[in-house]
């Protein structure tokens, strides 16, 4: 038997942002093991809380799609910390931890009653090559002319990310999920008027996997670095996303002395227990 949670991320209210499975104690599980779970859970993310290799690092945390595992993703990132604490950790030094995955060793900070990770570096920058672009944008059905920028902004996951003209042309979109072509993790931005709760409305395509992805933590933060490197954000705002999914979610990205934190609110909606399992078929 191992401790089980699902904590939903970056949503003030259970169900309205996007669900994350943490599997506690997880040391005595080998990768089919791991990859089995994940597939059965269905969630975009279930993560696999293991005993730290490095003293640095309060926690390891594995994180496996229905389909692979990743070496990072934002919102397993703040759920698990979540979990990690609800179930009594206590990092090294008061108000942070530090969590050891694939991809290295990542901050999370206590920020009031929201979590926030630091963004890890890209692994991916630079422009999408014309063909590419041209490619995405017939699948997302868009006017060229709507599509100010376009960057690679990966940082573990595969991510690219378009700059759209509104909020309201990212809320408008009806992709065709057969059309991404090598573009298969697709991200797009677009500002909202000023003045309102959140300055950005985000949605992230994986049409491979799961679709639309409700509330995406990585590609916040590197929207978050894409945008402020390039004078198009601010240094602090609130940006939206799963608004089509019937979601509420809420990200915070700020960006405090060359570093950029991405947080939002953290629930745990299901504690409980889950049994001894196979590899699978």
């Amino acid at each position: 038997m191992h401790p089980f949670s699902q904590v939903d991320v970056f949503a003030a209210e259970l169900t309205l942002g996007n669900p994350v499975a943490v599997v506690h104690d997880a040391d005595d599980l080998d990768e089919a093991q791991m990859a089995a779970f994940a597939r059965w859970t269905n969630l975009s993310e279930t993560t696999f809380l293991l005993r730290p290799t490095t003293p640095q690092a309060d926690y390891r945390v594995r994180i496996f799609t229905t389909a692979r595992e990743l070496p990072f993703a934002g919102h397993p990132t703040l759920g698990t910390a979540r979990a990690w604490l609800e179930a009594g950790g206590e990092p090294a030094h008061a108000g942070e931890l530090v969590q050891q995955c694939a991809a290295g060793l990542v901050r999370v900070r206590m920020d009031g009653d929201r979590l926030a990770f630091a963004a890890p570096p890209l692994v991916r920058s630079g422009p999408v090559d014309a063909a590419d672009l041209d490619e995405a944008t017939a699948a997302l059905g868009l006017d060229p002319s709507q599509v100010i920028d376009a960057a690679w902004v990966d940082n573990g996951p595969g991510w690219a990310a378009l700059l759209l003209d509104s909020a309201e042309t990212v809320l408008a979109l009806e992709p065709d999920p057969s059309a991404f072509g090598v573009l298969d993790k697709v991200g797009v931005v677009g500002p909202h008027s000023s003045g309102g709760e959140t300055a950005f409305e985000v949605r992230a395509f994986v049409p491979g996997s799961i679709g639309e992805d409700p509330v995406t933590g990585s590609l916040n933060a590197s929207i978050g670095q894409w945008l402020t490197s390039t004078g198009r954000a601010p240094a602090s705002y609130v940006a939206a996303q799963g608004t089509r999914l019937g979601r509420r979610g809420r990200v915070h990205v700020d960006l405090v002395d060359d570093v950029l934190w991405v947080g939002g609110r953290t629930t745990v909606g299901i504690s409980g227990s889950v049994t001894a399992w196979g590899a699978g078929a």
